[in-house]
This record gives C-alpha cells, structure tokens and sequence, in this order.
C-alpha cells in the first residue's frame, strides 16, 4: 500500500519492512511542531488539515478511495473530494459538518514532523479548544474571508494569547469566495490587528488561503500574486519550537518518579521543563531547598554528558538527600518561587458553576495538592476584554481569582514557563478535571504571614480539661433534630465536667455568617467558616458541637481534613424527607413548596448524605434522649 498517486504500487512485505526503517531514519532527528487550527465555525480548519495531509502525501490508497466514497455520502462539496472529513471522525460531527472532539493528526515533510490538533469552533466546546491548545507551539487562527471577525474568532485568539502561544498565523480561508480580493485581505488584518492590540497580542502573520482549492497551502498561488509572503506549509516548517526557547532558561525539572531498581542505585526521574543540565551542576530541590550536584544523568541508552529542555532523563546526585514526587529540581544559584497563595487565571470547563471556598484538587506539575478558589476578582468578557464583578464561574468562563494551597508548592508564572504554571483543578467526589488554570504570581501576604508559635499547644489546653478536643459534627436535613439532639449532647457532657461548645446553624447566621445566603456558593463558604472556627476551639481544647445541614460532602470532608486523625466524629441524623417535612416547625418547607423559599434543601437543592459516618441515628426509630445518649457513647469512647 502507498501513499496516494495516479498508479497504486504493490510492493512486497520485505520492501515494506525496508521502506518503514528507511522511513523511520530519515524523521529520527526532525524537530516536531506541535499546533493547533482555531477559529469559528465553519471557518474550514477541518478542510485545511485534510489539504495539508493531502499535499503532505499523508493519505494512503484506501484512505483516499473511502474518502472519495464518503465525500459523496456526507461531503459538503457537492460530491467533490471533502478534505474535512479527513479529520472530523464522529457521527454526530459528519452529519452537522462541524467540529466537537479534538482531533490530532500527525504527519511529516522533508523537513520537519508535526502534529496538528483540530479543535472546535462552537462556544460549549471552548474547554476541547483549551486543551488542544494546552501543548501547542504555534495557532493557526482561521477567518472565513466572507464573514471576517467573529466572536469565536476574538475568543478564541484570547485563549490563544492566554496559554502563551506566540507564533500566530491569521490564516484568511476561503479566498476563492471573495475572488482573491487584496481588499478583503486587508480589511480582515486591519480588523483583526485592531483586537489584537486589545488582547496584548505582539505579533501575528497574515496569509490569504484557500483550503479546498490548495491556494497559499503548500505552494504560491497564481490567483494571489499581490501576496508576496510565505505559504501555510512553508512558515511551518521554519516556525521555532518551545523547546528550543526554554532551553535559554534556567534549570528546571519536576520529579516524576523515584527510580530506585537496586539497593546501589536512586536516580530521580522527569521531564526537563526548561535549561540545561550536566554532571557536576549546583542543583537545589524545592520546596526544601535542600542543594547537592549532579552526578550522572541517566538514560536507557546510557549515561549523558549533558540534558535540555524536553529530554526525559534520571539524575542521580553525589548527596543523600530527600527528594520525592512532585519535587522540583532547579539550578541551585537560580531557583523558581515557592508559595501557597496566587493570583491566575481560570478557564472553567465543568457544567456545574464553581463553588468558592469549596476545596478542590490541583495538579501542577508532576504535583497534586489541595487548593481553594476566591470569589472572582472578575470574569472577561472576551467580546469586549470588559472587566465584570462575578461571584462564581459558569461553563466556558474566563475570570481571575485567588487560589490557596495547603502547602507550599514550586512555580513560576505561566509566561516564563509553563509546565509549572500551568495547573488543573479536579472535583475532589468525581476525580473530573473541571478547570484550568495560568498562575500569575505569588500573593505577598503568603510570604509576609508566618504561623507564630506559643508555648501553650492544644494538646496542654486539653490535657488542663482532661478531655480529648474533637469536633462533633451533626448533619441531616432540616426538621431531622440535629440541635435538638445536640443541645441535649452538650447538656449531658456539661454534667459530666467537660468542656464544651455549641455552633448551631441558625445562630451563626446572625453574627459571622451573616452576610451568607443560600445559594450552593455561600452553603461552601458557611461551612468553610464554621469549619475554621471549631478548628480554633479544638486548638483550645474543647468539644466543639455543631449543628448545621452541611449539604455537601466535599465540605463535611473538607472540615474533616481539617482535624488531626480521629478528632472529627460524623453524626448523621437520618430523617426521611417526608417526616422531617410533617415536622416543619418553622414553616420552612411550606415557603419552600409553595415557592417563596429559594434554593431549600431537600426540596430545590440537594443533600448529599454521609457514605462513612461514624455514627448513624434514626430519629424515626430514637426519641432525641436515646440518640444523645448513643452520641455520648460514641465521643467517651474515642476518649
């Protein structure tokens, strides 16, 4: 089988196997260009891929008879060859003639290999675009000649600009439409420089094509002799590569792994992010700041004289020092900053909005840590690059916020490098990636505030007590008699001489959290702040009781990881929705039925019950006495 020509040859499995090694010799050492095709719908970024594997000689005999077969059944050219379906592989994107997964090609010329990612243009699919766009050199934003700029255009050139994509081609498709008009050439740059200069875009190279007819793709055209600059293929093959400019950079390289195959052997292995390494080197490892050289660099070929950016490679150093996953090696004389406070941007891509103060999970690096997110300091309307006040982050959104880690973690800005400035967020229930992220910079106070010790511990104020601190968090539906039960807790251990506290749900709401409402949002940040509170009494020693709803169990967890093991005792007070409503002391879930109670728990919002609570009452099956009594049970047990 050969790629497309007039004449199919047949050749033997022998030559095969020949041309293949041939093949594989020749492409060994070409740089490769990774990019992407953005830009609106129906811009023909599809049909262009298909041209260039087309020109590329990337088509083989049977993949262009299938695709002469399904341009006439779902082809958009009135039975000619339809180059887009070359790339849009899914059903559903055959049938509508558009783009929805990322689609990523590879293929090769004399002088450099590619891969190409295909994303698309409707606006509920910006989250595939960001991530095709996540490891590429260079964007090829296309412009429909007929329609110009559009807002898929400017959100997608933003986006572009965002993860810090700098080689910018403006690829003006569909030329033939408009007759290879040099007016309507320039009309569009004009336009589309104008933005670019809102956006903080510096540069961007401007070619007329035509993807379906070949125009400025691999060769001149004829129709566009008032062009006089590069075509498509042939800036291609010359545009620099990322790897190339870190290489300029100092040191970098995440831990990966700790490869440890014999008892004479401990190498560290990983990705070098950025700059250069040698035996001998002054390295430093964050966060601990711990500094030894480099003693060799080890590869399954053997052992190396010297390593750059992009190469995966195993350092073994000429110290023992501790050094594990998600370290960061630097060079020693120039570290990158360590932190747990930022400012970064945010590209939302989940379908449920976020939650400030809800703890999530960041991936940065080769490192996984707890965070939390701010309110927004604004979202962008990448329309109009306005500014807008927002309390949460909808699908597709874009804002800015504060984001704080549990401990320190290594970074740089994502301009000056991406691999660690570029993060995840991961929904800590469902392990879905619903975010990503660009730090910015350290927020001063993460450096100026420092934890102040005292000679009085939490464990001397409990040790005074002669109790164990805890807290006992009482959760369930309301009406189900979580500070009924919980009143009686504390009146029962208050006799037995301990020391107690009670933070009841409704109490709290006239004083700290009264600015709260009850939205999902402002349920996460109550909880967040009841949370910090009676980790503050435990501090003190106490036995801290609270009643509260708590929804959710990523917050009940988040207030859990807060505690040292065993000091937070779960109680879920089950009460089946329809008898916790007969009850309705306070009305509540008539106003909630009848409409005039918004975002009411178990009747327009949810409650998401305990999997693994230490202790479950029944207070169908318990009067409030009895499951006191199994409460205080529980807690004397645990000391």
């Amino acid at each position: 089988m050969t790629a497309h020509s007039q004449d199919p040859v047949y050749v033997t499995d022998a030559l095969i196997a020949q041309d293949i090694d041939a093949y594989l010799l020749q492409h060994q050492h070409k740089t490769m260009l990774r990019f992407i095709t953005c830009g609106s719908v129906d811009d023909g970024k599809s049909t262009l891929i298909g041209r260039l594997l087309y020109d590329s000689k990337m088509i083989f005999e049977d993949q262009l008879a299938s695709l002469e077969a399904d341009s006439k059944v779902s082809g958009t050219q009135g039975g000619e060859i339809d180059f887009a379906l070359l790339v849009d592989g899914l059903a559903a994107e055959r049938e509508q003639g558009i783009t929805i997964d990322v689609a990523y090609r590879f293929f090769a010329t004399d002088k450099r290999k590619f891969i190409v990612a295909d994303t698309p243009g409707h606006e509920q699919y910006t989250r595939n675009m960001v991530t095709g766009a996540s490891t590429a050199d260079l964007a090829v934003i296309l412009i429909d000649a007929r329609q110009g700029v559009l807002t898929q255009t400017r959100r997608h050139s933003y986006l572009v600009n965002l993860l810090g994509i700098r080689n910018v081609v403006l690829a003006v498709n569909k030329m033939d439409l408009v007759d290879y008009s040099a007016e309507r050439f320039y009309e569009i740059v004009a336009d589309y420089s104008h933005f670019a200069k809102q956006i903080g875009m510096d540069s961007f190279l401007p070619i007329p094509i035509s993807g379906l007819k070949g125009d400025n793709i691999v060769s001149r055209s004829p129709e566009m002799h008032w062009y006089q600059g590069p075509t498509l293929l042939g800036h291609l093959e010359q545009a620099p590569v990322n790897d190339a400019r870190m290489q300029d950079s100092p040191f970098r390289m995440a831990v990966q792994w700790v490869n440890r195959p014999h008892l004479d052997f401990r190498g560290f292995a990983g990705q070098i992010s950025a700059g250069t390494v040698r035996p001998g080197d002054a390295i430093r490892v964050l966060p601990s700041g711990k500094v030894t050289t480099v003693k060799s660099i080890a590869t399954f070929d053997g052992d190396l004289s010297q390593a750059v950016a992009g190469q995966s490679v195993t350092l073994t150093f000429a110290d023992e020092i501790d050094c594990s996953r998600g370290d960061v090696i630097v060079q020693a004389d120039a570290p990158c900053e360590v932190a747990d406070q930022f400012e970064a941007t945010l590209v939302w891509m989940a379908e449920s909005e976020m939650l400030p103060g809800r703890p999530y999970l960041l991936k940065i690096g080769t490192q996984t840590v707890s965070a939390t997110i701010t309110e927004p300091k604004y979202e962008v309307n990448v329309n109009t690059m306005e500014h807008l006040a927002s309390k949460t982050l909808g699908l597709n959104a874009i804002g800015v916020v504060n984001i704080s880690t549990d401990r320190p973690v290594p970074f740089e800005a994502y301009d000056d490098n991406p691999d660690l400035g570029g993060f995840i967020l991961i929904d800590r229930m469902t392990n879905a990636t619903i975010a990503a992220g660009m730090l910015h910079f350290a927020l001063r106070r993460s450096q100026n505030i420092h934890w102040q010790s005292t000679d009085i511990n939490r464990d001397a104020h409990a040790a005074q007590k002669n109790q164990r601190a805890k807290v006992v968090w009482f959760t369930g539906l309301s009406g189900s008699g979580k500070s009924t039960i919980a009143n009686i807790v504390e009146r029962k251990l208050h006799a037995m001489g301990k020391h107690t506290f009670l933070l009841d749900g409704d109490n709290v709401r006239h004083g700290l959290n009264r600015d709260l409402g009850f939205t999902d949002a402002d349920r996460v940040e109550n909880v967040r702040r009841v949370g910090e509170v009676a980790k503050l009494m435990t501090d003190a020693g106490l036995i801290v009781l609270t009643a509260f709803i708590s929804p959710f169990r990523s917050e009940r967890r988040m207030v859990r990881d807060m505690m040292a093991q065993g000091e937070f005792l779960e109680v879920y007070v089950d009460t089946p929705l329809e008898v916790a409503e007969q009850r309705d002391v306070k009305g509540l879930y008539k106003k909630a039925r009848s409409g005039q109670l918004k975002n009411f728990t178990g009747i327009d919002s949810p409650y998401e019950a305990p999997e693994q609570a230490e202790l479950v009452v029944n207070t169908v099956a318990l009067s409030a006495e009895d499951a006191a009594d199994r409460v205080v049970e529980a807690i004397l047990s645990q000391g």
